[in-house]
């Protein structure tokens, strides 16, 4: 129960608070984005108004209202709202909650929605002891993740509860929420004004994320003495390049951020775009991304997308990941960006892994071929048998007309070339010296 010592307890926490955390939004109206998880119309949005909500697990990027909308929920709901901190709760926490969650219930008739921020934080076991009581909906829980929760969180609590995304603020949107900031009287209370170069710069540091955005526009803020609404201070570009000299992209080396910026890189390449190559290959770079797993994926990427249209590419990538591993950061940027670049502008095959793939499938699901005669080991008891082997360096071109495939395949059932550098050269050459025979 609150007490007048609470509110001024609450007025005192929100004068130190940081100004992200004070410009939360008290409805639903104040979220700023988001039109698809909370917008008129949406599922989240009704369940809300009509304090009909079960449990639900808000998943997106830092900075994109989960918490934000967690309060919004308690602001609005006559359910009794607890938090639990996935960082430093236990299952004792959990069933301690539970637990009074039951007897509210009970005595009360009141429903319990209980709030797991970094839900994904939790190991198994602590999962394990919500799904009874969000199954028998003793608790309504309210999960947020930065993570895939289809990865990070148990399946059967992913099955009990709605997972509804959340997205990266659009430039506009992270626009709207700092000119908020300057007037709301929570927030600067119109101390202060911004020109447009310095508003732009904000938005371009925070990348989409919200709370990044108000951080940064608090520590400009911070630089510049207040003025008052009537002659508010200049914040321009120079305080807020000053205030947050780098960007800091979002990335994760064993995540969701991970795997897209690998993906893109390698995509990138095998479309034979340098630039982008050496974009993505920049984030994983600034994202502290480990060089041998980069120059790993190089290595795999040499022979799957160049293959022998450039039997070089491999040689290159090998050179990447020897100096990945012995030179380091920072100077292997150096290098990986030339093996990237000179992989993206390699005549591009995948003859080599759609061979040896298709000749798997046929190993694995096609009859058990013999393998011919003459093609047979001679040293064994009644080899003599076996047919005349064919010893090509016995004939011009070091080539003879002889069956090498099992009975039943023929030749270019797995080997297809491209049309495309060396091996087209070479598919050339080889047809030619057998038709000049």
């Amino acid at each position: 129960m609150e007490t007048l010592f609470t509110a001024l307890e609450n007025e005192q926490r929100s004068k130190v608070a940081p100004l992200a955390v004070r410009m939360r939004p008290r409805t639903l109206d104040e979220v700023v984005g988001q039109k698809d998880a909370v917008g008129e119309g949406s599922w989240l949005r009704c369940a809300i108004e009509n304090d009909t909500l079960s449990s639900v697990i808000l998943f997106g990027p830092a900075g994109t209202g989960k918490t934000s909308i967690a309060h919004v929920i308690a602001e609005s709901t006559k359910a009794a709202f607890v938090e639990v901190s996935a960082i430093g709760g236990t299952v004792s926490d959990l069933r301690r909650e539970i637990s009074s969650a039951e007897k509210r219930l009970a005595y009360e008739g009141r429903r319990t929605i209980l709030f797991v921020d970094e839900i994904h934080r939790f190991n198994r076991s602590q999962q394990d002891a919500l799904l009874h009581a969000v199954e028998d909906r003793v608790v309504v829980l309210v999960g947020a993740t930065t993570e895939n929760p289809f990865f990070e969180v148990n399946s059967a609590l992913i099955s009990r509860s709605r997972v509804v995304e959340l997205h990266s603020l659009s430039d506009e949107d992270e626009a709207r929420l700092i000119d908020c900031a300057l007037s709301d009287e929570r927030g600067l209370a119109g101390a202060y004004r911004l020109d447009e170069a310095a508003r732009d710069a904000i938005v371009l540091l925070a990348g989409g994320d919200g709370r990044g955005a108000l951080t940064t526009l608090e520590l400009a803020a911070g630089m510049v003495a207040p003025g008052t609404p009537e002659a508010p201070a200049l914040i321009d570009e120079a305080v807020v390049r000053a205030a947050t000299p780098h960007r800091a992209l979002a990335y994760d080396k064993n995540k969701d951020m991970h795997y897209d910026v690998i993906s893109a890189f390698i995509k990138s390449m095998r479309g034979s775009d340098p630039d982008a190559a050496l974009y993505w290959l920049a984030r994983m770079i600034d994202g502290g991304e480990d060089p041998k797993f980069i120059a790993r994926r190089m290595f795999i990427a040499a022979s799957e997308d160049v293959g022998n249209a450039d039997p070089q590419a491999l040689l290159v990538a090998e050179a990447a990941f020897k100096a990945a591993e012995v030179i380091g950061y920072p100077e292997c940027r150096i290098n990986l960006a030339q093996a990237a670049i000179y992989l993206a502008l390699a005549p591009k095959s995948n003859a080599a892994e759609a061979g040896i793939d298709a000749a798997l499938a046929e190993v694995r699901k096609g009859p058990a071929r013999a393998v011919p005669d003459h093609l047979r080991d001679r040293h064994r008891p009644g080899s003599e048998n076996y047919g005349a082997y064919r010893y090509p360096h016995s004939y011009p071109s070091g080539w003879v007309d002889q069956q090498y495939l099992p009975d039943g395949l023929e030749r270019g059932c797995f080997f297809k070339p491209t049309e495309r550098g060396w091996e087209a050269f070479r598919t050339e050459a080889a047809s030619r010296d057998r038709k000049g025979r």
